[in-house]
């Protein structure tokens, strides 16, 4: 999986190969509880068995703020 931008260094190759590897993966619906979300564009999924949008991080589902801020807000919700 060699491409020509991305030469040398192999701390910028390994870095690259962990952000395409998040980028193509599949990630679990929300909804349906599937494994069937992909990416659609920068910041934008949708769950191939549902068609349920999101709108997440540019190379992966869910980013650490995001997580934080559900986190946050199911702690207020439980209160």
């Amino acid at each position: 999986m060699a491409n020509a931008s991305i030469r040398y260094g192999a701390s910028i190759r390994k870095r690259y190969k962990k952000i395409q590897k998040e980028k193509s993966s599949k990630y679990e619906c929300e909804m349906c509880g599937r494994i069937a979300v992909k990416r659609i564009s920068t910041g934008i999924w949708r769950c191939r068995h549902c068609s349920t949008t999101y709108a997440g991080g540019t190379y992966s589902l869910r980013t650490p703020a995001g997580q934080n801020a559900r986190r946050a807000i199911d702690n207020l919700q439980k209160k």
